[in-house]
């Protein structure tokens, strides 16, 4: 497998470590708590083939900046560093892309920045708390996992955990979000290794209280590609049909085999229907550049 390139990239709001791969046009990917490294990430991976990737450790993780004031760890201000790295990087636009929690990066993006992107990709996100309204969500609790996935995130915080344990903590935590559990090591060979920035996780556990921008998700302007498994258990199908409703320039795929890793549990379906909208937009952006 090869390496991811490492970039340590000075910004006007600080240095932010980038991890590079592929051909294309550029895509910046993210996690709003994952820490990454030289391996890469499986969702960034599925862009490599037609897209330059730039994988970002936000504050707070890998060799970025720190934070120094708590307020730095918010959505918003993510956003804002993200902003920074595209602009020292030398792109007018670019394509973001976001799994989970870094789907909802991208909802703020799009409603904040949408015209630095040419293309907007949400993937088991939300645009509100999807947790507490919802539970067939793993994270409420009245959810038969509920207990189970809390204790296995609590211990993945811990620091000085043996690579062993905390390999298998994770093995346990991916399971409880995979439609065919018995299928992991089907979809997840062991090549990209990632930790968890305990305090991006902890701000980011607050924030959700009052995340809700259902409201402004009419203000992104840009083409927007929504996916996500019909049986996703972390951010529920009916989050990606309330942001299909609101953004107006938006598609929903739907993965019916899938729980919240469809670009692993259906990838052909998804690497196709990713690529064709990345085609799409990448198109539309090259006519208006030539008008």
């Amino acid at each position: 497998m090869d390496k991811w390139r490492q970039q340590l990239i000075d910004t006007e709001r600080g240095v932010f470590e980038v991890f590079a791969k592929g051909e294309g046009p550029p895509i910046c990917v993210t996690h709003h708590y994952s820490v990454f490294n030289a391996t890469g990430d499986y969702f960034a991976e599925t862009f490599t083939p037609f897209c330059t990737v730039y994988l970002v450790n936000l504050r707070e993780a890998g060799q970025s900046a720190k934070a120094e004031q708590p307020y730095q760890l918010s959505m918003l201000e993510t956003v804002f560093d993200l902003e920074a790295v595209r602009k020292a990087l030398g792109f007018h636009q670019w394509i973001f892309a976001g799994h989970s929690t870094g789907g909802m990066l991208g909802v703020i993006y799009g409603i904040a920045a949408s015209a630095s992107l040419t293309g907007l990709m949400l993937v088991g996100a939300a645009a509100r708390d999807y947790a507490a309204f919802s539970t067939v969500c793993i994270y409420n609790e009245d959810h038969p996992e509920f207990q189970k996935m809390q204790d296995l995130l609590e211990a993945l915080k811990q620091e000085g955990l043996e690579p062993e344990q905390r390999k298998e903590l994770g093995i346990q935590r991916t399971k409880l979000s995979l439609h065919q559990p018995d299928g992991y090591e089907q979809y997840f060979h062991g090549k990209h290794a990632k930790t968890i920035s305990a305090i991006r996780l902890d701000f980011f556990s607050r924030e959700l209280q009052v995340f809700d921008v259902t409201r402004k998700l009419h203000l992104i302007t840009v083409p927007v590609w929504i996916a996500c498994g019909e049986h996703d258990v972390q951010c529920p199908l009916l989050y990606s049909l309330e942001m299909k409703e609101g953004i107006p320039n938006s598609q929903l795929a739907v993965f019916s085999k899938s729980n919240h890793y469809p670009f692993l549990e259906e990838k052909p379906k998804f690497v196709s229907d990713a690529q064709s909208f990345i085609a799409e937009v990448s198109h539309q952006n090259k006519a208006q550049m030539d008008v």
